[in-house]
């Protein structure tokens, strides 16, 4: 679904991704773990183009290497940011609507309101409250499901359960296992070791703005040393 090759990045004169390499097949939970600084937040945005790429980046095989943002999306991937950009001044349900892309097929998505008001009540008892009253967990969960009414193939979330409560953070896990479960492929960015390790079926590790690690969490479990050396504090 999703093939990076040789991807680097740059901020001015820094120079942030150095050669990342990662795919993503279908229905897949693919964890990007690492300390904060390595470039994890970077790698969505140069995939989802708001910042300028330099290497190969195939989304079902297509090349999207200089494409805009809006043009990726309506290619069928999703980003939920880390920062919750949702609209305070709109309602819950006026949110969720806007989720949905200009010309799609609403009626053979697989995502409706509906769906997204059985994944988490929470949206539907609030659906008339402007979103800026939710509190950050129902914030988090409705940018997750208003990127979900556009259907993408493919979704990269990116910090979905910073600063969230326990009981928060396993529903934001039931929902991106449901999500995988509907043949939706995920990247997930995640400081949370627990959850990654715990939902994911194949991790990459990053450091210094390279991939140091890759295999499943079963086998990241084993190497003590890159636990250490690249993710511990």
């Amino acid at each position: 679904m999703l093939e990076v090759k040789g991807l680097n990045a740059f901020y001015g004169k820094s120079h942030i991704l150095r050669g990342v390499d990662f795919h993503i097949s279908k229905g897949e939970i693919v964890a990007l773990l690492g300390r904060n600084g390595v470039g994890r937040s970077t790698t969505c945005k140069a995939i989802m183009g708001e910042v300028p790429p330099v290497g190969s980046i195939k989304f079902k095989d297509e090349e999207i290497v200089g494409r805009k943002a809006f043009e990726i999306a309506k290619l069928g991937l999703g980003y939920v940011p880390e920062n919750r950009d949702i609209f305070p001044g709109l309602t819950t349900k006026q949110n969720l609507q806007l989720g949905i892309k200009p010309g799609q097929d609403v009626a053979n998505s697989r995502w409706n309101l509906e769906d997204m008001y059985d994944l988490f009540e929470n949206l539907k008892n609030r659906a008339d409250v402007e979103a800026s009253f939710l509190s950050g967990g129902e914030q988090q969960m409705l940018t997750m499901c208003r990127t979900l009414m556009g259907d993408p193939e493919v979704i990269m979330i990116d910090e979905p359960t910073e600063g969230l409560s326990p009981q928060m953070t396993k529903r934001v896990a039931d929902l991106l296992n449901e999500i995988s479960n509907r043949g939706v492929s995920i990247l997930l960015v995640e400081q949370k070791l627990s959850i990654a390790m715990k939902i994911s079926h194949r991790v990459y590790v990053m450091g210094h703005g390279q991939i140091v690690f890759e295999g499943t969490p079963k086998e990241l479990e084993k190497r003590d040393d890159i636990r250490k050396e690249w993710l511990e504090v």
